[in-house]
């Protein structure tokens, strides 16, 4: 019997072949750990990724009070969706520490700022859906923020995503429309 939203066999309802989207996700994406500075602040990328492809992005400050701090040498980890009895959903980060032991971030969503949260959930979103990275960047850096601060945060996640283009123009072209 076959799905008729998307054409495919009952066996892969909820991932759509044609274009490669993923509707449920994973409970574990491995993740990347990307930092960048913003106006003299620090900042972290958390890129979860499906098969080697940005599909999500969490980013806010490196701080002690209200961000996260991590170890300089941590650049990979797994993002773990998590699911209480009542259906509210929190991602954590996980990642081993030099000695082997895995240490865990909890609430991503609760250490950032409401604000960038919305606009990673927005990129994120782009990306579960199968844009292609070089037109996601794009994207994110014609943004026309009003805010100087999260301007720079725009073109910090232009950076993390910049990553995973093969063309190495498109940072530049990016920078560029993000001024326009």
């Amino acid at each position: 019997m076959e799905n008729q939203k998307t054409n495919v066999p009952n066996a892969l309802q909820g991932e759509d072949q044609r274009f490669g989207v993923v509707e449920v996700r994973p409970k574990e994406l491995e993740c990347d750990v990307v930092r960048f500075q913003n106006n003299k602040e620090k900042w972290v990328a958390f890129v979860g990724l499906l098969d080697g492809r940005p599909y999500e992005i969490f980013t806010g400050l490196q701080d002690d009070d209200e961000g996260i701090v991590l170890p300089k040498t941590v650049t990979k980890g797994k993002i773990i969706k998590q699911v209480s009895d009542d259906g509210v959903k929190r991602y954590d980060f996980q990642f081993e520490n030099k000695r082997g032991y895995k240490t865990t971030v909890e609430g991503l969503s609760e250490k950032f700022n409401p604000e960038y949260w919305n606009y990673a959930k927005l990129i994120s979103g782009v990306l579960r859906y199968g844009m292609p990275i070089e037109h996601v960047v794009k994207l994110v850096g014609s943004l026309d923020l009003r805010d100087e601060s999260i301007n720079t945060w725009k073109i910090g996640v232009v950076r993390a995503l910049k990553k995973y283009t093969n063309d190495p123009d498109e940072e530049r072209s990016a920078n560029e429309n993000s001024e326009l």
